[in-house]
Parts: structure tokens; sequence; C-alpha cells
């Protein structure tokens, strides 16, 4: 049975030879570079204790150094399966979710055409390259000589020129024996709307061959040297060689390159690859016209792990790299994923390389922006969170993105990650609604630290956060309700920071409690659970219990919220104060931030009773406090009599 033309380099694209061999030998794990595809075992051939089977999976070929054994995926199976070419072809279809082709009586006559295609292309990219040494194509060789292309890198890239006349590569090839129908679908005549001869695609355009992996020509791109035409750039139309969605420029030598270990990079154009290329960045490849499609990023990790993509420094290049980010997310699985570089403003790699240099390049493609980073910038840029609803809006987005990501593990770790980037989002000072100034850090006033409150280094504020802290991290379950303002939370007790950041990015891991220990510190943690009132808090006593840790996080940031609030309150009064405008408003501001400390049932935690007294609200309040609460009332009281305020 023929198969369709392209169907066995589809399937070999889609296949890793290293996984069909590896469900029958065992890697030599000191020889082999996984991340590189550089694979070596014993044989399966023949009886041998040393590895001297190799496979080269990004180029998908195997040999065997000891029985010289060689052969591809289609190959292996058919020696260690004992079947057929079509058997064995049906057997790796089955595996990449490919169908086999019904008999297609007319598919060597396909072949045969595509052969015969694949030659006619070849005749125009010798025409072109001896058109780019004429007088016609001088502007041409000034402008490359300007980019910084030399003999050699022309002579490398086979770059030609298409005269500006209407049918010069007609009249060549159909000298020389090529009928016309061959030029129309090769692509390299288009038919006449009016009523005229065909006429040659590419005029007055420099031009760059475009071949597939295996070397061979199946299109071409032209660059326009008239300013004015319509098209800077054009591409050949469709043929049967040539399907843009699934071909890279320079594909075969960019793997070559990425299986020797080169950085795997993609650009925007012909120029950005062949400069990459020529300034030491061999594995450089671009889409053709197009957003980068799904099968082009299949052909990319097949030859890379990470590729970088590498897009222009603007508006659109932006614009391009969330589209591939969008691309990719659906397609992500432990170990493929994306790099991002974003080049200075107004600058393209070619750009790039001119002005400063293959080092400035590499020092960028090193320090590429992982797909996730990319993902909260996106998000993030430009977005204001100064609301409930915004903040609300933004984490609905961020769940959409997740969400499209297919396979759970990674969904989970994406997860994870964003939680931490909210964390430190919202860990940062924000500035206080009423005086602009920077909101206060919750800390124990001097009497405080010194009194039985304060054992273990723990403010009341201190032993309020260890409660919540230990409570969630008990049962991690009750966690989202909480997650916000956990994140908003100012931690103020030692070691807290790092367990709140650890919390929230292992709440949903298979032990929790063991991998905040890692994150934070065995000893951080510790400390947390050592201090007697954490220990007795029924949340931490009923590990597991959603309901109760539920209550006891609600009630201890309802009390620790009010405590912060009245604190505030009071900052600001002593502000009011020494700007002379305090008056009735600010001791009935007093009043209502003590009336919710009330509400919110401040009562003292495992704290020396003796430490606290009552305001004249009947609001609890530690004595410190009270003191400071009732000189406030009085210089208010003070100055009012005075007469200084109103």
């Amino acid at each position: 049975m023929s198969l369709p033309p392209g169907f066995l380099d589809e399937l070999r694209s889609r296949l890793s030879l290293g996984q069909v061999v590896g469900r029958k030998v065992m890697w030599d794990n000191r020889k082999s570079n996984q991340a590189k595809g550089d694979l070596w075992a014993p044989c399966p051939f023949h009886q041998e204790k040393t590895a001297s089977f190799h496979v080269d999976d990004r180029k998908g070929f195997y040999y065997c150094f000891g029985c010289h054994a060689k052969g591809d995926a289609i190959s292996f199976v058919r020696e260690t399966e004992n079947v057929d070419f079509m058997e064995a072809v049906k057997i790796l279809a089955g595996e990449v979710g490919m169908q086999v082709p019904e008999r297609d009586p007319r598919a060597q006559e396909k072949a045969d055409r595509r052969t015969e295609l694949s030659d006619v292309m070849e005749q125009a990219v010798q025409f072109y390259r001896l058109q780019l040494r004429t007088g016609a194509a001088a502007e041409a060789r000034d402008y490359l000589a300007k980019r910084g292309l030399s003999e050699e890198a022309l002579a490398r890239w086979e770059i030609g020129f298409a005269p500006p006349g209407w049918q010069a590569l007609r009249d060549h090839l159909n000298g020389r024996g090529v009928e016309g129908r061959r030029l129309l679908e090769a692509g390299l005549v288009k038919e006449s709307s009016k009523g005229r001869e065909p006429y040659d695609t590419f005029r007055h355009r420099i031009m760059f061959p475009i071949r597939d992996a295996r070397g061979r020509a199946i299109a071409f791109g032209g660059r326009a040297m008239d300013p004015g035409d319509n098209a800077k750039y054009l591409n050949s139309p469709e043929t049967p060689l040539f399907d843009k969605s699934r071909t890279l420029f320079n594909h075969g030598p960019a793997r070559e390159a990425a299986g020797k270990g080169a950085p795997l990079i993609v650009a925007e154009g012909y120029m950005d690859v062949i400069a990459l290329s020529e300034h030491g960045f061999p594995a450089a490849v671009a889409p053709l016209g197009t957003a980068v499609t799904e099968h082009q990023l299949q052909l990319l990790w097949r030859m890379a792990d990470e590729p970088v993509i590498a897009l222009d420094g603007d508006t659109a290049g932006l614009r391009a790299a969330h589209r591939v980010m969008d691309l990719a997310l659906p397609l992500l699985v432990a170990g493929k994923s994306l790099r991002f570089v974003l080049l200075p403003e107004g600058q393209d790699p070619d750009d790039l390389l001119r002005a400063k240099g293959p080092s400035a390049m590499r020092a960028l493609v090193e320090e590429a922006q992982p797909l996730v980073q990319l993902l909260w910038r996106r998000e993030t840029e430009g977005r204001s969170l100064d609301s409930p609803e915004r903040r609300a809006a933004f984490d609905k987005a961020l769940r959409e993105r997740i969400g499209m990501i297919r396979d759970p593990s990674i969904r989970s770790h994406y997860g994870e990650e964003i939680r931490r980037l909210r964390w430190e989002l919202f860990r940062s000072p924000r500035p206080a609604a009423r005086t602009g100034r920077r909101m206060p850090v919750a800390t124990a006033r001097p009497g405080t630290r010194s009194s039985a409150l304060a054992t273990g280094s723990l403010t009341e504020d201190g032993l309020r956060e260890a409660v919540i802290l230990a409570t969630l991290i008990r049962t991690p379950a009750a966690l989202e309700e909480f997650t916000g303002e956990i994140e908003a939370l100012e931690f103020t007790g030692p070691g807290h920071d790092a367990l709140a950041a650890a919390l929230l990015a292992e709440a949903d891991s298979p032990d929790p409690e063991a991998r905040i220990a890692v994150r934070a510190g065995a000893e951080t943690l510790e400390k947390l659970f050592a201090h007697g009132h954490v220990a007795l808090t029924p949340g931490v006593r009923r590990p597991g219990d959603v309901e109760a840790a539920r209550l006891c996080v609600a009630e201890e940031l309802a009390k620790l919220n009010a405590r912060r609030g009245h604190r505030r309150e009071v900052e600001e009064a002593e502000e009011d104060i020494a700007a002379e405008v305090a008056g009735e408003h600010v001791t009935a501001r007093l009043a209502l931030s003590g009336a919710a400390m009330d509400r919110a049932g401040r009562q003292g935690i495992g704290e020396d009773r003796a430490e606290f007294d009552t305001a004249p609200n009947g609001a609890p309040v530690n004595r410190d406090e009270k003191a400071r609460l009732d000189e406030l009332l009085a210089r208010i009281g003070f100055e009012k009599g005075r007469g200084g305020a109103s």
C-alpha cells in the first residue's frame, strides 16, 4: 500500500524515538544526556553488557556500534515486534493519534509530482542566485551589505534576486523544458486576471529559499526593493510542497544545532534568523508570515524542551508573544514549555546584534523569562487593583488562564506560582486611605515588649497571626476562603512572612505541613506550634476539622484587623492634634474604632489580664494603649477648651 506524500514525514516529526526505543531497553544514565536527546543502552538486537546502542532522539535515528543495526522508529518497531512496514506504521500512528489513510492508488503519482516540483524549485533557487550578480541587483546587493551580510553569508543562505520583469523566471524555466503547469503548481507564477500569460510571482525582490527539514527547496520568501510595494515581505502561496503553518524557516540546520546544545530561538523573520545564525546562534528559526501555529510549536518541542521566543520590542511584538503563550498553555506537559525574550523598544534581533553584538543577545537569552512570568505580566501590567471588585476580576482572569492548562500537574504548579506572585504583589506597602502615608506595620510598644504577652518574642498581634497560620497549616482545606486576606495581611511575628508564603504555595500539595517545613524552615514551623496558646487553640487541636478552622481563623482575623484599624486611628489622631485640627470628629472616630474592636470580641489570648483595662467606650484595651488613648482624649479636650479646635 502506498501512503500519501508527507504522511511518513508527519509521523516521524510527531514521534520521539527515545520513547519508542525506551520501551525495550534500559538507558545507561551515566553515558546518556537526556536533555540533548543523546541516549545509550545495551543493544536490543544482540547480547552485550556494554551500552553500544546509540539513539539520537532529535534526528530520529539509532545505530549500534557493535552489530551495526541502524534505522528509525519504523524500522525499530519492525525488527522488535516482527511486523511488516505497514503494520509498524499503523502501530506508531496509533500512538501519536494519526489515522493511517486508506489505500490511495494515486499516491505514487503524487510522490513523483512532488519530486518533480522540488526539482523545479531547485532550478528557481539557482536562477535567483545568478540574478543577484547582475547589474539590476546592485541596489539589492547594497542593501544586503548594509545589513552586514558577507559574500560567504549570501552563499550559505543561497540568497538571490528576482528581477523587475514580469516573466524573467517563467521564460528562463520554459527554456529549460519546465512546463507552465508545473510553474503554477510550484507557486512560481500566477494566472493573469486579464486573460494574459501567467506572470512571475516574485518581481524586484531579494529572495530567500525556504527548505523543509530534509533540506528540499519548497518555497520562497521575497523582500520588496520598491518602498511603494504593498507587501514588504511575500511568501510563496500554498502548494503541494509548501504548507506555511507546518513549516519553519531554517528548520533543518536549527534542529541539528539544537541537538548539539545551542539554544533554540524563535524570531519573527528571515533576516532575524540569518543575523542570529551568523552571530553564533545557529539554532534560530522563524514562522512564515503568520503567528506560530500548534503544529510549529510541536516541531519546536521536538527540537528543544524550552524554545526561546525572541520578538520585536514593540506593541506588536508583545501581542505576538501573548498569542504564542495562549497557544502553548493547553499544550504544556512536564518538561516542555517556552521562555520569552522581549527585546528593547523598537529593536529586533538583527538590530540588537548589529548595535551591541552577540554578548547582548546572549545575555537576554540566558535571562529569558518563563511563560508563567509573561502570563503574570500581562494580567498585572497597567491594571489597577485598588478595590475588591477589581481584585476579584483579576483573580477570575488568572483562574481562566490557568484553567486553559490541560495537564493537571502543570496546572497545579502554575497555581502555586501564581499564588506566590499574588502574595508578593499584595504584600507591598499601600498608602493609607485618609492621609496618603504608608500603612503602619503593627509592632509592640516598649511596655508591651517586656510583658508576659511577649513571651516567645510574640506581641499580641504576633500571637493572633500565629493562631491563624497554625490553624490553616493543620487544616489547609480551610485556606481557600481566606486566601485574599492572608495575602494582604501585614505579618509582624518572627518567620510569619515565610510561613504564610509557604502556606499559600503548598496548600494543595500532598503533604502541606512537610512541604511548608521545607520552604520556611523546620525550626520556624516548630516555634510556631511551640507557643502554649497556639497548641491549645481548637483549630490546631482538631486538624482536618474545616468548620472549626474556619471559625477560628475568621474570629482571629476580625480581632486582628479591628485592633490594627484602631491603632491607625490613634496614630492619625496624634497627627491631627499636632496639626491643631483635632476636635469632636477625632473623638468620634476613636470611639467608633474602639467599638469595632468591641464588636470583634477582642479578648486577650493567653495574655496577662493585668495588662488590660477598659476604654471610656467600654472596649477592652491594653493598659499601655489605654494610657495613650487617655492622653489623646485629654489633649483633644484641652485644645477644644483653649478654642484651638472646633
